[in-house]
């Protein structure tokens, strides 16, 4: 039978690995930064051109009833 997971006795085989996941890992969390800060500065935007009274509205079934996912 053939076995499906792989566990090498040399443990230098796993150094390309944790060096790719962390590469990996750092790139997720810069990526994250950058969005949030981007977001941060499309609020603060948002806030210039429309004001701090932007509040949410409901969305309105065509009757004018609120839908309960809304809620």
């Amino acid at each position: 039978m053939m076995e499906f997971l792989y566990f090498p006795e040399d443990k230098t085989e796993y150094i390309p690995a944790v060096i790719s996941l962390l590469i990996f890992a750092i790139g997720a969390v810069v990526v994250m930064r950058w969005i949030i800060n981007v977001n941060k500065k499309q609020e603060q935007r948002a806030k210039d051109e429309f004001g701090e009274s932007v509040e949410y509205s409901p969305v309105k079934d065509q009757q004018g009833r609120e839908h309960e996912d809304s809620k």
